[in-house]
């Protein structure tokens, strides 16, 4: 291999061939000035390829010391040993020369500086590289040592290193003493006041260079003063040669998605703290926990004076029966070589705390699984001296935690992302001397396998490696069936740790419940007499199931090895398998009474209703089946079945015409779930069950009567909901000990309750719906366990006072009771009541005052919980019960809305009270005061309302004032209310208004969108950004607004949308956000500049009519006006500065006349000429630098020749330097790359500094495109003959437009060409949105595919077209494609829309307003389901 061998960066003339030889070492001679390489004479024969001078051990040193460099090679990982920092006037001819011959001939590769080469004072990059790249640093500090400003910069590099990359330093003190350096004295003193003297005492340059002395001088290393100079270097090399034994640890072939990984336990681990710190890695098998702690260990092990991994503790340890071999291992690796003899465990414990308490080090314990292993090698922090690290990898999470360790030092390692996943199987499965091509499907069949376990991926793709696509098929096969042993036995070894009853609950969950609720898992597994919630909690600390978002998951992988041992204990017979799961063998098993003993649960969960047979002894010999799951399955056979009294819980949803049969046996069963079920209920049902806990028999049509609790002491949960039938409840529901859950919602024919209710431990009573029952139970005594009352739309016409007795009541709804007309003051004594729904009782014209109770003075009353209430559209005439505050002290949301009241008494002393909604109410006319708190205040529809507080604005942040007639016309005026003073305070303010007035200090904007160019100092002055917007909505519609903050066109904040229903004929929205809730990273980095962007965008059924934006601003210093309008970095009418009120007159006086031209200006030059975008214009270099954009980009790269649908495929991820903006505007993309895809698309819109509003919009669009290779058009595009859509289309069919999908033929001539495009839209003429964008470049034909919505072409802001703005009832609308850099050589379209109606479909046949074959009504699933599939897809599909 032919090398070039640098000296201080300088490339020298050198084609000496050295392979990769590790022992080559470059002398550059001064007197020929060419590079000789020069080896260890004992290493002769391994470099015959080589010729060098003869070099004796034992001569003088040179009088020139060698510069020496490694030469490259792909295979060496560092490229020096040792960097060798001096002053050669000192030491040159002696010591140095000396230590150089010892250190190279023991093989030691160094790097020293030829210093006749240095020049100047700054280092060069050759050293610095070389500090940065090499292991240890020796520094010789001699006399005049200081007196260089280029080894002082040596010093401070190197010392640089030590504290960020761990670079091991060790000084030499040649006849000078290490208090000279650190104290400045004797000629150490002298140099740095020379320095100081040139430089300055001040000096950041002298400072640390006096720095990186002082810190060196404290290190320990080597006195030199006149003793034997041999035996000191003789302990030199030893040392070194020590610390060069601790070599990094081979971590694997392909590393994919370590760095950002190690990244994250690097700073979990803060390895600039003193404190002994120990951290988890915890996760299943197989996840790559031992490669990851194995690239942390070779990340940050040279940082410590000690270090040791200890792999396989598990197996090493046996099991933790012999603990004193991983004892002994521990401490002569962390000790460097010294064996020490242990004899016991505890001698071990005892010895490792005497040695290593003093002592830095990095233990790294690899597959713990044993509590005891722990306390045997790392039982406490305090054996280990300061800054010491400790690092557990297990599939445990609760050894780590009883050890000790807090769940913030416990990462859980995961499994690769998607890319990540792709790349690693690539890398194995197809190597780059792989000339076989694999279908796409099998990759992803082989990657949704593996699941981003880097186990699995390794060993499929190395198994699946140079094989044929019949032959992945049928590996694919046989993996569904049975599991890749080796994968299989790393997973299983977590299993095999688990006590029966773990593994019983692990076999259920893989078998039965994954993906199914926690709650719903535990309840059946509990009827099992299993201890699921510890049972649950072991799993998950075994990293074998996952909990999330209440639902139990698990990897497939571990999911297939639990199938699998199920499978394997009968691979035959599945009626001798302990659970059945699979259709097939259910099948087999039941209708030819297959069953035996073993079978302890089936589950069978049918996606679709389908019919099986099931005999009347289908299920007799299953004697121990404790589970028994039916879904969606219909049994042929119309009789009874008998079922074993071993039975826990039994669901059959839909079941047939009749109830299982037991024997006359005592039965266990607990849970019976029979929902949506032709049975009939008799009173006497469940005689012998005195185990049943849960019955569910909901929306059971033919149960008419409820079964007498009474046999059933044990029932917890009676589900009886949408039994319309249903026509009384048992009398024994009122007393029944364990009831806790009574569902009786939606029995539309209950009338009857008992008279009273005395269940004590009932929870929750659900009686919604229930349109018939007029009367709620009395009840007599106290019932502390009910929580949750629904009563919602019955017919209850009063509560009785008893109700105060639900003393833990938190929730009550009797929202929709219309005969409700009275409600007693008893339930003020509701303490613990949270919610109170009472919206929708349109009889209830009054809310009860509190009275207190003259016979007991000490009862509390009121509402101390209470911050929900809702009383909308309970035509209250007065809120009186409201001037009592101290009943509602927490209350957070109050809901008066629909009411006929006309005054709202003062709410101060609501101190907690967020949102007051008081809309729609008609004959409301003045709101005295807001509570401080208040954040949102829905008014709008108070058409009566005439006064609200003048400072409204001051607390409040989101107000909706639209509809409030009566306000207008009593001089409110929007001025005097929406002021920027105001607005600073906030940090967000939404205000929706009637009509289109704009505050006259807001600039019009017809783009809704604001782009500028802020410097350092002039973000730091921007305080906010305020904005309106004018729009209508037609009836029974609504508008949504999304508002989204960018920098350099990537978005970094989007808020919340917001929807407003439709009302008077134009509305206003006014809103202001605090620059750091929408810029809230510093968006500068190392640039000076940035640009910074707002963006409105509507879409729902709005229509947009005028915009309005302002940047608020603390006052400009003259310079920064002067910077900004010099380099137009923004329109100064933008800009407005709080607390200049003089100038601000003067200011919105310029605004105004520069809106009414600027407004002009814009108007005549889309009209003449709508191509035209505005862009920004920079003045000066600089900024026009910064202004370009590094975009990242994903592409597909496909091998020449082959298919889209064809393997393999690369996914390339690359940065483009070199995005920028054409002189014409346009945009253009270099490829970085040598090698450019074949299809991808680029930026789709923004590119380079042109941020115009039509490219931004379709840079944020949720648009799809599709390109792939090919020239042929699927036939349900309708041709274009020439670059121009057009179709014309009424209200009503816009209504219906959904989209629009085209698809363009590219071809290209003459060799490889990027390829560009542009669409603009325009509206009877007038133009609108446009896109813009680049491909990669292409070297044949090729389709694209594009979706757009028909707003975001042909709406502003993205909202609904206006149609009421031009004269006529059908408008054009058309589209123009162009293409740039190829041919399109052929144009079609297709529109997506909704289902059109017959009177819709006829009106366009008779007025041919749009060709017919272009409305695809299908829906826009389907077709892109089958563009997504593209090219694979038939063309006659399409």
């Amino acid at each position: 291999m032919a090398v070039e061998h640098l000296v201080d960066g300088r490339r020298l003339s050198s084609k000496t061939s050295v392979g990769n030889c590790q022992y080559c070492i470059v002398f550059y001679r001064r007197e020929s000035k060419e590079a000789t390489p020069l080896i260890n004479k004992q290493n002769t024969r391994k470099h015959s390829h080589l010729h060098f001078p003869k070099f004796q051990a034992n001569t003088p040193a040179p009088s020139s010391l060698p510069q020496i460099l490694m030469a490259s090679s792909s295979t060496r990982k560092r490229n020096y040993d040792v960097f060798l920092s001096f002053r050669g006037t000192d030491v040159r001819k002696n010591f140095l020369g000396h230590l150089y011959t010892a250190l190279n001939q023991n093989g030691i590769f160094i790097y020293i500086n030829n210093e006749e080469l240095r020049k100047g004072e700054q280092l060069t990059l050759a050293p610095k590289n070389a500090i940065e790249q090499s292991c240890i640093a020796i520094i010789v500090f001699s006399k005049d040592y200081a007196s260089s400003p280029w080894c002082l910069e040596e010093a401070v590099k190197i010392m640089e290193c030590k504290e960020r990359k761990g670079l091991i330093v060790l000084p030499v003190f040649y006849k000078v003493e290490p208090r000279e350096l650190r104290r400045g004295r004797k000629s150490y003193g002298k140099a740095m006041a020379k320095h100081e003297s040139k430089f300055g005492k001040d000096s950041k340059k002298v400072k640390r260079w006096a720095k990186a002395l002082f810190d060196a001088g404290g290190l320990s290393g080597w006195d030199l003063n006149d003793g034997d100079e041999v035996k000191l270097i003789k302990r030199i090399v030893e040392e070194i040669s020590m610390q060069l034994n601790r070599t990094p640890l081979h971590v694997g072939k392909h590393l994919v998605g370590i760095h950002r990984q190690v990244e994250k336990l690097e700073s979990m681990l803060n390895l600039k703290s003193d404190d002994v710190l120990m951290i988890g890695l915890w996760g299943p098998g197989g996840i790559g926990k031992t490669t990851l702690a194995k690239a942390l260990y070779n990340a940050i092990f040279r940082q410590f004076q000690g270090s040791c991994f200890l792999a396989n503790v598990q197996e090493a340890s046996k099991d933790s029966k012999d603990l004193v071999p991983l004892q002994e291992k521990l401490l002569k690796e962390i000790l460097l070589g010294k064996t020490l003899a242990v004899y016991s465990v505890d001698g071990g414990i005892n010895l490792m705390q005497d040695r290593l308490c003093y002592k830095k080090v990095l233990l790294v314990l690899d597959d713990v699984n044993d509590i005891k292993q722990l306390n045997a090698l790392a039982g406490e922090c305090e054996w280990f001296g300061k800054g010491s690290r400790i690092i557990i990898t297990t599939r445990d999470s609760h050894l780590l935690t009883f050890h000790g360790i807090d769940e913030d030092h416990i990462y859980e390692a995961k499994p690769l992302e998607y890319f990540e996943a792709f790349d690693l199987f690539n890398k194995h499965a197809f190597p780059r001397n792989n000339k076989i091509v694999i279908r796409r499907d099998l990759v992803d069949d082989a990657l949704y396998y593996a699941n981003g376990f880097p186990l699995a991926l390794e060993v499929l793709g190395s198994f699946l490696c140079s094989r044929r696509e019949n032959e992945w098929e049928s590996a694919f096969n046989k993996l569904d069936k049975s599991p890749d042993k080796t994968i299989n036995d790393v997973l299983k070894l977590s299993y095999n740790g688990l006590e029966d009853y773990a593994t019983e609950i692990f076999l259920d969950i893989a078998c039965f419940f994954k993906g199914r609720s926690t709650k719903y898992t535990t309840k059946v597994l509990d009827s099992c007499d299993f201890d699921t919630t510890i049972g649950v909690q072991v799993l998950v600390e075994k990293s074998l199931i996952i909990e999330e978002e209440g639902a139990l998951q698990m990897h497939d992988l571990i999911q297939m090895m639990g199938l699998d041992i199920v499978k394997q204990e009968s691979h035959d017979d599945p009626g001798r398998c302990s659970r059945l799961w699979l259709c097939d063998d259910i099948r087999d098993v039941l209708s030819r009474d297959m069953g035996t003993d073993v079978v302890k649960a089936i589950v069978l969960h049918l996606p679709n209703p389908e019919e099986i047979y099931i005999g009347p002894n289908a299920f007799t010999n299953m004697r121990k089946l404790r589970m028994l799951i039916m879904i969606n399955v219909h049994n042929s056979f119309q009789g009874p079945i008998c079922l074993p009294n071993e039975l826990r819980w039994f669901e059959w949803p839909e079941c047939p015409q009749w109830m299982p049969h037991f024997s006359s046996s005592p039965k266990k069963l607990v849970g019976m779930d029979l929902h949506k079920s032709n049975i009939r209920v008799v009173t006497e049902q469940f005689k012998d069950f005195k185990r049943l806990r849960f019955i569910n028999f909901s929306e059971c049509w033919s149960v008419v009567c409820m079964p007498n609790l009474d046999f059933t002491p044990n029932l917890e949960e009676l589900n009886l909901s949408r039994c319309e039938n249903l026509e009384l409840a048992h009398e024994s529901v009122a007393h029944h000990a364990k009831l806790q859950v009574l569902n009786l919602g939606g029995c539309s024919k209950l009338h009857h309750l008992p008279h009273v209710l005395q269940s004590k431990n009932l929870q929750f009573l659900d009686l919604s719906c229930c349109s018939k029952l007029q009367r709620f139970p009395h009840i007599p005594d106290k019932i502390e366990g009910l929580r949750k009352l629904d009563l919602d739309r019955t017919s209850i016409k009063e509560l009785h006072a008893s109700i105060e007795n639900l003393v833990s009541l938190e929730r009550m709804d009797l929202s929709g009771c219309k005969k409700l007309a009275i409600l007693p003051s008893s339930i003020y004594r509701f303490q613990n009541l949270e919610t109170l729904r009472l919206n929708g009782c349109s009889k209830l014209n009054k809310f009860p005052k509190k009275e207190e109770d003259s016979s007991d003075s000490h009862m509390k009353t009121g509402f101390p919980k209470l911050d929900f209430l809702d009383l909308s559209g309970c035509n209250l005439s007065d809120v009186e019960f409201l001037e009592d505050q101290s009943c509602f002290p927490f209350l957070k949301q109050l809901n008066l809305s629909r009411n006929n009241f006309t005054n709202l008494p003062t709410l101060w002393l609501l101190n907690n009270l967020l949102s007051l909604y008081v809309h729609n109410c008609p004959i409301l006319q003045e709101i005295l005061n807001i509570p401080r708190k208040v954040w949102d205040l829905q008014a709008y529809g108070c058409k009566s309302l005439s006064k609200i507080p003048s400072n409204i604005c001051d607390g409040v942040d989101h107000i909706n004032l639209s509809s409030c007639h009566e306000l207008i016309r009593n001089g409110w005026n929007i001025n005097d209310f929406f002021k920027p003073e105001q607005l600073i305070a906030k940090a967000s303010c939404q205000v929706l208004l009637s009509g289109g007035e704009m505050p006259k200090w807001l600039l019009p904007n017809k783009d809704g969108y604001i782009s500028f160019m802020a410097t350092k100092d002039l973000f730091e002055k921007l305080l906010g950004l305020a904005f309106r917007v004018v729009f209508e909505v037609s009836e029974n519609r609504w508008a949504e607004f999304n508002s989204e903050a960018l920098v350099s066109g990537s978005g970094i904040w989007e808020d919340c949308p917001r929807s407003f229903s439709s009302g008077d004929l134009d509305q206003t929205w006014l809103g202001y956000h605090k620059r750091d809730r929408m810029w809230r990273r510093d968006p500068f980095g190392p640039n000076d500049y940035s640009q910074l962007q707002f963006i409105i965008k509507e879409s729902g059924g709005g229509i947009v009519k005028k915009c309005g934006f302002r940047l608020i601003c603390k006052p400009l210093e003259n310079d920064l006006k002067i910077l900004v309008q010099d380099n137009q970095l923004i329109d100064s009418a933008l800009i407005y500065e709080v607390g200049h009120e003089d100038s601000q007159r003067s200011i919105e006086k310029q605004s105004s006349n520069k809106t009414e031209d600027s407004l002009q200006s814009k108007t005549s030059t889309e009209e003449n000429s709508p191509s035209k975008t505005s862009k920004v214009k920079l003045a000066g270099r600089k900024i026009s630098r910064i202004v370009k954009l590094a975009r990242r980009k994903i592409s597909w790269r496909v091998h020449k020749g082959s298919n889209m649908a064809d393997f393999p495929v690369q996914w390339l991820e690359q940065e483009d330097d070199q995005t920028g903006a054409k002189e014409d505007g346009s945009n253009e993309v270099e490829d970085s790359q040598g090698e450019v895809s074949s299809s991808k698309i680029v930026g789709k819109g923004l590119e380079g500094a042109d941020f115009s509003i039509e490219k931004f919009r379709y840079s944020n669009l949720c648009n799809i495109s599709h390109v792939c290779l090919g020239g042929e058009m699927p036939d349900m595009f309708v041709l274009v003959e020439d670059n121009t859509i057009s179709f014309m289309a009424s209200q009503n069919l816009y209504d219906k437009l959904i989209g629009l999908v085209l698809c363009v033929v590219i071809g290209v001539e003459d060799g490889k060409k990027e390829v560009s495009f542009d669409i603009v839209a325009y509206v009877n003429g007038q133009r609108r949105n446009g896109l813009s964008g680049s491909f990669c470049s292409f070297d044949s034909d090729h389709i694209w595919f594009q979706f757009i919505q028909t707003n975001a072409l042909w709406g502003l802001l993205e909202g609904a077209v206006d149609f009421g703005q031009f004269d006529e009832s059908y408008l054009q609308f058309s589209l123009r494609v162009r293409v740039s850099g190829g041919t399109m050589k052929k144009l079609g379209y297709v529109i997506e829309c909704e289902r059109l109606k017959d009177d819709l479909k006829a009106e366009l046949e008779d007025m041919q307003l749009v060709n017919p074959a272009s409305l695809y009504e299908e829906g826009y699933d389907k077709i892109w389901k089958l563009l997504a599939e593209w090219p694979s897809t038939n063309v006659s599909q399409l």
